[in-house]
C-alpha cells in the first residue's frame, strides 16, 4: 500500500471517530492510528533511497561522461602524434581532434543535462508527494488534537 492510501486510512479513522458531546472533537483508537503511522514508516525510506539512487545513477552517468571524453582526448592526442611527421597531416589530425573533442563535450553537455533533468524530475514527482504527505499528516494531526472539527472541517 503506497503512502497515500495509508494517509486516506488515517483521515477514515478520523472521520469515522466517535464524536465527543457537546466538544467538536472525535474519539479515534490511537493504536490504529500508531499502526498505520508505522506502516508510513516503513515505506517512507524506499522513496528516499529511490532519491538516492538517482542522484548516484547521475554521479555515475558525469563520470562515464568525463572517461569516454578524456578517452576520445588520449586518442587524438596519440593520432596526432603518430602522423606528425608531415605538416599537412599534422594540421588535418589537429582538426579532427577538435572536431572529436567538440563531438565529446557536446555528448557529454547532452548526457549531463539529461542526467540533470531526470534527477529534477524524480526529485520533483518526490517533492510532491512529500507535500502532500505532509499536508495529509498535519490535517490528520490537527483533526487528531481537535484543531479541525464539525462537518465540513471548520476551525474552531
Amino acid at each position: 500500500m503506497d503512502i497515500m492510501a495509508l494517509i486516506d486510512r488515517i483521515e477514515e479513522l478520523v472521520d469515522n471517530g466517535r464524536a465527543v458531546p457537546l466538544t467538536g472533537s472525535k474519539m479515534v483508537d490511537p493504536e490504529k492510528v500508531y499502526e498505520i503511522i508505522d506502516e508510513i514508516r516503513a515505506q517512507f525510506p524506499d522513496e528516499l533511497k529511490q532519491a538516492r539512487w538517482i542522484v548516484k545513477e547521475r554521479q555515475e552517468m558525469l563520470e562515464e561522461a568525463e572517461k569516454e571524453a578524456n578517452r576520445i582526448l588520449e586518442e587524438a592526442r596519440d593520432r596526432a602524434q603518430a602522423i606528425a611527421s608531415e605538416q599537412e597531416i599534422v594540421k588535418l589530425a589537429e582538426q579532427q581532434a577538435a572536431a572529436i573533442m567538440d563531438d565529446a563535450r557536446t555528448k557529454e553537455r547532452e548526457i549531463r543535462l539529461g542526467a540533470e533533468d531526470y534527477a529534477d524530475e524524480m526529485l520533483a514527482n518526490l517533492e510532491v508527494n512529500l507535500g502532500k504527505l505532509l499536508t495529509a499528516v498535519q490535517r490528520g494531526r490537527d483533526r487528531l488534537q481537535g484543531k479541525v472539527g464539525g462537518p465540513g472541517g471548520q476551525r474552531q
